[in-house]
C-alpha cells in the first residue's frame, strides 16, 4: 500500500496539476477554431503579408504603391480562393473579371474596399511600369496604411482565431467582499457580543486589575 501510494505522488509530481475546466483563462491553453480557409488562401495571404513589408521597407514612392497594391490584390484573391464560386454560364467563364469586381459578390462587406482598390489600379499600373510621377509619396503611405488595414480585416475573416475559456463568474474580483463579509472597520467591537439581544460581556467596563 505505502509502495503504490509512493508511486502516485510521483505520478503527480511528474505530471503537475489537471488544467481547471472552470478556472481562470490562465489555467487552460487556448483551443483553436476549426480552419476555415484551405491552404491556398493561406498562402495568399502570407503573400500579401510579406508584400506588405515589403512596400514599407522601399525608398521610391512607385515602386511602394505598386508593391502595396500587389498585396491588396493577393488579399482579395485569398478571399475568392477561400469563398469563390465556380461561374455557371458559359459567358460569364468566358468573360474575364478583375478580383476587385468579383470581390463584392464574393463577400458583399468587403464592396467598398474593393473599389478602393479598383480606383487605384490604373495609377498601380503606371506606378509598375515606372512612369515618373504616377504615384506621390502621400499616395503610396496612404495606400500602405489601407491594405495593411484591409489585409488584417481578412485575416480576421478566414484565419482561426485560439478562444479562450471565460473566466468562472463566482470568481470574487480583488477589491470586491463576499454577502455576508462586514466591511473594514464596522466589524463588532471588542467586548461585545453580536448576537441579538446581547449586550457588554460582564468584564466590560470594570477596572484593570493588572
Amino acid at each position: 500500500m505505502a509502495h503504490s501510494s509512493a508511486a502516485a505522488a510521483r505520478r503527480r509530481r511528474a505530471t503537475g496539476p489537471a488544467p481547471s475546466l472552470t478556472g481562470p483563462a490562465s489555467d487552460v491553453h487556448p483551443v483553436l477554431r476549426r480552419a476555415t480557409a484551405p491552404p491556398a488562401a493561406l498562402d495568399l495571404l502570407a503573400q500579401a503579408r510579406a508584400g506588405l513589408d515589403e512596400a514599407t521597407a522601399l525608398d521610391t514612392p512607385n515602386e511602394r504603391y505598386a508593391t502595396a497594391h500587389l498585396a491588396a490584390l493577393r488579399t482579395a484573391a485569398a478571399v475568392l480562393a477561400a469563398r469563390g464560386r465556380p461561374e455557371t454560364t458559359p459567358r460569364r467563364r468566358a468573360r474575364i473579371r478583375s478580383a476587385w469586381e468579383v470581390l463584392p459578390e464574393i463577400a458583399p462587406e468587403l464592396t467598398e474596399w474593393s473599389a478602393l482598390f479598383a480606383s487605384g489600379a490604373r495609377r498601380r499600373a503606371l506606378a509598375g511600369a515606372g512612369v515618373q510621377g504616377a504615384a506621390g509619396r502621400r499616395d503610396a503611405d496612404d495606400l500602405i496604411r489601407d491594405v495593411a488595414m484591409f489585409l488584417r480585416i481578412v485575416e480576421r475573416m478566414l484565419v482561426p482565431q485560439p478562444v479562450l475559456p471565460q473566466p468562472r463568474q463566482d470568481a470574487a474580483e480583488p477589491g470586491t467582499r463576499r454577502p455576508g463579509t462586514p466591511r473594514p472597520g464596522h466589524g463588532p467591537r471588542p467586548g461585545h457580543d453580536p448576537r441579538p439581544g446581547n449586550g457588554p460581556r460582564p468584564t466590560d467596563g470594570m477596572p484593570d486589575v493588572g
